[in-house]
C-alpha cells in the first residue's frame, strides 16, 4: 500500500522531565555504588574504617587515580592509551636514574614527568600524523617503551635514590597523605581544562563527533596531541609516585595498570566510543576499585578472584553505559 492507504504509528515521546532524572539517576550511581561500598565493608571488617587503612587506600589508589585522570582527557576525546603501564615504568626508572647519579630530588621528579610528556606527545603524533586507530599505535608503543626501559636499565631495578624521595608517597603535610594532596591539586587543574578552557571543550567536540569538529574548524591533530601529552605527563608523575612508595625504579613496573586506569574512566561513567566523562567520576571509579581490592584483601578474598571481580565490574559498567545509550536513542 502507500498513500493515504498507509497508517502512521506514533511512538509515544518520553517526558523530558522523566528523561533528565534518569539521566541524573545514571550519573549518580556510581557514587550511590561507592558509598553503598563503603558501608558494607565498615560492616564486614573491624580493621576497615581505621585511619590506617583509609590512608593505606589513598596511597594505593593514588597512582592509578593520576594515570586515570590523563586517561579521562584522552577518552572523552575518542582515544585510548594501552602504553601508561609501560610510560609509568620508564618514567619511574629515568627519574630515579637521575636521582642516582647526582641530581637533586626536585629535578628527578621532572626528569619523569618530562619522561611521561616526551611518550604521550609520541603516542599523539602518531595517531594524528600516520592516522592508525590510537589502539592499535598505543598496543606498539606500550611494547617499544616496554622494551626501551628494560634495555636502559639492563633489567635490573635502580636502587640507590635518596630517603627523603620516599616522602613523595609516604609522606603527611597536616595529618594527609601527601599523594592526596597531589591527586586534588591534579584533579582540579584537570577539572579545569576540561570545563573552562578551549581545549577542554575541543575535546568534548572531537570525542561526539570527529568528522564535526574537523568542519567547525577545530584542530583536531593539534588537541588530540596536546590531550595525549598531558595524559602521559600525568602518568609519568605517577611513575615517580609509585618509585617512591616502592623507593627504587623498577623496569617492570605498572604492569596492567593500563586496565585499571581504562575501568576507572569507564565505572565513572566515562564512554569508550568518546565524548562523555568527568573528573569527578574517574575519581570514583578508580576509589571504587581501591576499596574492592583493599575489602578483598581484609575480607581474605584471593588475588585471583579480585581481578575475576574487577572484571566483572567493568563488563557490568560498560553494559550499563551501553543500555544507557540505546535508551537515549530511542527516546
Amino acid at each position: 500500500m502507500s498513500g493515504p492507504a498507509l497508517e502512521r504509528v506514533q511512538v509515544p515521546a518520553v517526558p523530558a522531565k522523566s528523561r533528565r532524572e534518569r539521566i541524573a539517576l545514571q550519573r549518580l550511581l556510581p557514587f550511590l555504588s561507592l558509598i553503598i561500598l563503603f558501608i558494607a565493608l565498615t560492616l564486614a571488617s573491624p580493621n576497615f574504617f581505621t585511619s590506617t587503612n583509609l590512608s593505606s587506600v589513598v596511597r594505593q589508589t593514588a597512582v592509578i587515580n593520576i594515570m586515570a585522570l590523563g586517561m579521562t582527557m584522552i577518552m572523552i576525546n575518542g582515544g585510548i592509551d594501552l602504553s601508561v603501564g609501560a610510560i609509568l615504568a620508564m618514567g619511574g626508572l629515568l627519574g630515579t636514574m637521575a636521582m642516582e647519579s647526582g641530581m637533586s630530588i626536585p629535578m628527578g621528579v621532572l626528569v619523569g614527568i618530562l619522561t611521561g610528556l616526551g611518550c604521550g606527545l609520541a603516542n599523539g603524533l602518531m595517531i594524528t600524523h600516520l592516522r592508525v586507530q590510537p589502539f592499535i599505535v598505543t598496543l606498539g608503543t606500550l611494547g617499544i617503551f616496554r622494551g626501551i626501559t628494560l634495555i636502559i636499565s639492563n633489567g635490573l631495578p635502580v636502587h640507590r635514590i635518596p630517603e627523603q624521595f620516599s616522602y613523595l608517597g609516604e609522606g603527611n603535610l597536616l595529618g594527609v597523605p601527601f599523594v592526596l594532596w597531589i591527586l586534588v591539586g591534579c584533579a582540579l587543574v584537570t577539572h579545569v581544562i576540561l570545563e573552562h578552557t578551549r581545549l577542554g571543550r575541543y575535546t568534548f567536540a572531537i570525542g561526539s563527533n570527529r568528522e564535526a569538529a574537523v568542519y567547525a574548524g577545530i584542530p583536531v591533530s593539534f588537541h588530540t596531541t596536546a590531550v595525549y601529552a598531558i595524559g602521559g605527563m600525568l602518568t609519568g608523575l605517577a611513575g615517580m609516585i609509585e618509585a617512591s612508595r616502592l623507593m627504587t625504579g623498577q623496569p617492570t613496573a605498572g604492569q596492567g595498570y593500563e586496565l585499571q586506569a581504562i575501568a576507572a574512566v569507564v565505572i565513572g561513567g566515562g564512554s569508550l566510543q568518546g565524548g562523555e566523562g568527568s573528573v569527578v567520576g574517574t575519581l570514583v571509579g578508580a576509589f571504587i576499585m581501591g576499596l574492592l581490592s583493599n575489602g578483598s584483601d581484609l575480607l581474605g578474598v584471593s588475588p585471583y578472584l579480585q581481578q575475576a571481580i574487577i572484571g566483572a565490574v567493568i563488563i557490568l559498567a560498560v553494559t550499563l553505559d551501553e543500555v544507557r545509550k540505546r535508551r537515549t536513542a530511542a527516546a
